[in-house]
C-alpha cells in the first residue's frame, strides 16, 4: 500500500495555526439536513459554515456584500482549504471563528476554526482567498475604506 504524506506536511499549511484575537466568533449547530447517513456532519458543510463566518465577519464590520456588488465588484473565491480534526454530529453546536490574514484592495484571506461550544476543541480549520473583479470578470481593486474595515476587526 502506498504511504500517503500526512495533511500536516501540507502546502496548504501557509494559512493554518491557532487563530489570535482579534476574530469574529459565532455559535452554531449542526442541523439534521448537514448530516450523511452516519449522522455525522458532511464535509461540504464546513465551507458553508466558513461562509457563514465571514458574512457574520463583514457584517460586523459594517461591510454588507451587497454593498461591495452595488459597487460594481465581488470578491470571487479562487482557493479554499478545509482541514477536518474531529467529527460533529447531529444537533451538536459549535463555534465558527474567522478572521482576515491578509487583506489588500485585489486580494483578501479568510482564515476558519470550527471549535466545539467551549472553545477548547479544534474541529476543523481552514481558509478562503477572494480576488476582487468587476462586472467583466477583471481582477478590480476595492474601495480603501472596504480595505481598512476588512482588516481591523
Amino acid at each position: 500500500m502506498k504511504n500517503f504524506p500526512s495533511s500536516e506536511n501540507s502546502p496548504n499549511k501557509k494559512y493554518s495555526g491557532p487563530l489570535a484575537p482579534p476574530y469574529v466568533e459565532i455559535e452554531q449547530r449542526v442541523r439534521y439536513s448537514e448530516t450523511d447517513r452516519m449522522g455525522l456532519a458532511h464535509n461540504k458543510n464546513y465551507f458553508e459554515w466558513f461562509e457563514i463566518g465571514r458574512t457574520e465577519y463583514c457584517r460586523r464590520q459594517g461591510i454588507a456584500y451587497k454593498d461591495i456588488e452595488e459597487g460594481g465588484r465581488c470578491l470571487v473565491v479562487v482557493e479554499s482549504f478545509c482541514r477536518y480534526k474531529k467529527p460533529l454530529r447531529y444537533d451538536d453546536r459549535f463555534l465558527i471563528r474567522t478572521a482576515v490574514r491578509d487583506a489588500t484592495p485585489k486580494k483578501a484571506v479568510f482564515v476558519y476554526e470550527v471549535r466545539t461550544l467551549d472553545g477548547r476543541i479544534l474541529i476543523a480549520e481552514g481558509y478562503t482567498v477572494h480576488i476582487s473583479v468587476d462586472e467583466n470578470g477583471r481582477v478590480s481593486p476595492l474601495p480603501e475604506d472596504i480595505v481598512a474595515r476588512i482588516k481591523s476587526p
